[in-house]
């Protein structure tokens, strides 16, 4: 890769981990999800109006919204209620063994040994944060970003059922078709949002901003054209940082501990994504999972 597209991939991959933080930011004012909500309503007025999406496409991209704006990302913001940005960019990373049992039983892919050890090790890397003494993630919440893994996981399997579309057109209608879901949800499971949103202070509207415009349009406009250029075994490697960036952020801009349970179970799943990702990258779609 050109010295330039690397440092356009680091780019990426430190705007997705530190958005761990950010959403950490968000959810000291808003609800879970009213922050997906208002952030889903931003990328769908920015992007739908510059693309169409054919009425064909519709019911595939209606259901890839239910999993994804309706599962993932709630359960993802509600799980960071409870556990740190570390912790969850961390955890978050079981997607990667997820989509492999996924593409086992949907599209009979063998496993072999050696993903079944990286799925092993990645699985007790997470183990390691969430069960150890005087920790300060709750396990339950940590459970939740696990949960929200596993749904990441399978709205890849669901995009290997879905006719050809660009990420634009697809994240745009994901987030338009999100909306009304997550309006609905937090009307159920919340209470006091458009009190929050009239107080929110300048630092969460640039929260929000930052997950909705840099975090998901701005890092697909550079990752992009990465993804139409090179190898998908050169720039699947660079997903591993994500993690490593996730960590920093609640290390750096958080003030979050570092503990040794976090390091070791960091490096722990990591090693296992990496054998997991590295023997399969086709079957792991590159994109911001918070």
């Amino acid at each position: 890769m050109r010295p330039l597209d690397v440092l356009r991939a680091l780019v990426v991959v430190a705007i997705w981990g530190i958005n761990f933080s950010v959403s950490k930011f968000a959810l000291r004012q808003f609800h879970p999800i009213t922050a997906m909500a208002i952030r889903f309503a931003l990328v769908a007025l920015v992007l739908v109006p510059w693309r169409r999406l054919p009425w064909a496409h519709v019911r595939p991209v209606l259901a890839y919204s239910v999993v994804l704006g309706g599962l993932h990302f709630p359960l993802v913001f509600s799980g960071l209620m409870g556990c740190s940005a570390a912790a969850a960019s961390v955890a978050i990373q079981l997607q990667v063994p997820f989509a492999s049992l996924m593409a086992a039983a949907f599209f009979k892919d063998r496993l072999g040994w050696r993903r079944a050890v990286g799925m092993a090790a990645a699985i007790a890397g997470v183990g390691i944060i969430a069960y150890h003494p005087g920790g300060t993630d709750d396990p339950a919440h940590l459970g939740l970003v696990v949960l929200a893994a596993a749904a990441f996981a399978f709205s890849s399997i669901q995009l290997k059922w879905m006719p050809a579309m660009d990420p634009f057109t697809l994240n745009g209608y994901m987030a338009l078709f999100a909306v009304p879901q997550l309006v609905l949800m937090s009307a159920v499971l919340e209470d006091g949002q458009w009190a929050a949103i009239q107080a929110a202070p300048p630092a969460a509207w640039a929260s929000i901003l930052f997950m909705a415009l840099v975090s998901t349009i701005l890092a697909y406009v550079l990752w992009f054209p990465l993804v139409q250029r090179y190898a998908v075994n050169q720039t699947m490697p660079f997903m591993l940082l994500v993690p490593v960036f996730g960590v920093a952020g609640g290390v750096i801009l958080l003030g979050e501990p570092l503990s040794w349970h976090l390091a070791a179970g960091t490096l722990v799943t990591i090693a296992g994504v990496g054998v997991v990702l590295l023997r399969r990258p086709r079957l792991v779609t590159a994109r911001t999972a918070s």
